[in-house]
């Protein structure tokens, strides 16, 4: 993105937060096409009869950013931040609608990529990583927050220090660390009976 495509997205969110519908609009079309390449990310591995797509994805967080009333966003980083909050929050009640969460091997499956696993990247169960983030959260939420910006919001490491006002070193040092404590969660939950 240019510095001038980064000028203007502050630019609108400052007249979003200020109540502008009209610069939403805008900023959404500047930023839609990277929403719809976290959407096909973040589905790229899914069941194959599964049936989110990544325009509904994107468009379903699009409408939520639409009837989202107050929501304050300082920069560029930020409103990627909650983006992935968005995108993550659909992700789950999706999985929930289709009645997953009692069916287990059939459960629509978000893939742990390697740069989150460190490893040939892998389908999981997306209730299963929204529970194992949520448990990571509750234990450290910086290092929750990390990995749903990095993995849901699809921010780099200086995006992520940005939203969460700390160092680059320590979004990588928090990453690493969420990385294997994830892995070993989701690695535990799929060995039980």
């Amino acid at each position: 993105m240019t510095i001038e495509g980064a000028s203007d997205i502050s630019r609108l969110l400052t007249a979003w937060s200020a109540g502008d519908e009209e610069a939403l609009k805008s900023l959404v079309s500047i930023v839609y096409p990277e929403m719809r390449r976290i959407a096909r990310q973040q589905l790229g591995w899914r069941v194959p009869d599964h049936t989110l797509q990544s325009a509904a994805l994107a468009n379903e967080a699009y409408l939520r950013l639409i009837g989202a009333r107050g929501i304050q966003c300082e920069s560029r980083g930020h409103f990627y931040a909650v983006c992935a909050q968005i995108i993550r929050r659909i992700l789950v009640d999706h999985a929930r609608k289709r009645g997953y969460a009692k069916r287990g091997g059939e459960a629509v499956h978000v893939p742990l990529d390697e740069t989150l696993l460190g490893t040939r990247a892998r389908g999981i169960e997306v209730l299963a990583l929204n529970e194992a983030l949520s448990s990571l959260s509750k234990i450290d939420p910086r290092k929750g927050r990390v990995v749903e910006l990095r993995y849901f919001g699809g921010l780099s490491v200086e995006e992520t220090a940005e939203v969460l006002q700390v160092s680059p070193e320590t979004v990588l040092r928090d990453w690493r660390t969420a990385k294997t404590w994830l892995f070993r969660e989701l690695t535990a939950n799929r060995s039980k009976p």
